[in-house]
Parts: C-alpha cells; sequence; structure tokens
C-alpha cells in the first residue's frame, strides 16, 4: 500500500476511534453518493440526477450510518464480545 494511502487509512481510522457516530455517518454518505452516481452511469442516464445523489447521501448520513452504528452496538450487547465464527454468523443473520 502506498504512503499517501496508508496514511489516509491511519487517519481515518483514528476518526472512526475518536468520533465513531460520525465518522460512519459520513463514511456511508460517501458512499452512498459514490454508489448513485455509478448506478445511474451505468444505467444510461444522459445526465447525472444531482438531486437524487444528494438525497441518497443525506439518507446515508442521517440513517445508514448512525443505524449501522447502533445495530453493532447492540449486536456487540447481546453476544457480550464473542467472536467465533458462530457468532459472527448469527451476527449476520441478525443484521
Amino acid at each position: 500500500m502506498g504512503s499517501v494511502a496508508k496514511e489516509g487509512l491511519q487517519k481515518y481510522l483514528l476518526q472512526l476511534q475518536r468520533h465513531p457516530l460520525r465518522t460512519k455517518a459520513i463514511t456511508a454518505a460517501v458512499l452512498s453518493g459514490i454508489s448513485d452516481t455509478v448506478s445511474q452511469k451505468l444505467s444510461g442516464i444522459p445526465k447525472l440526477q444531482l438531486r437524487r445523489i444528494l438525497l441518497k447521501m443525506l439518507f446515508g448520513f442521517a440513517y445508514l450510518g448512525p443505524f449501522g452504528h447502533y445495530m453493532y452496538m447492540l449486536l456487540d450487547k447481546i453476544f457480550k464480545g464473542k467472536r467465533d465464527s458462530k457468532t459472527v454468523a448469527k451476527k449476520v443473520v441478525l443484521e
């Protein structure tokens, strides 16, 4: 991994550790925007629908990021820190 990418990853992980909810919300917004942009391009839409992209990003920021954050906190409480493969499979099924 290049030094720029490695440094970026370290900064991201530091933000994730210091401000987990904010970092997850912003990450979900960015990924939602990227995925909608790619889906619009692949579907052949001649002009990107910016309003749609922004709404998807808002949804990612306001719902997907926080929901995932609190969902995994709840799953960790339910399974009390177990990390074996059976527990991971149970978490995936519940998710």
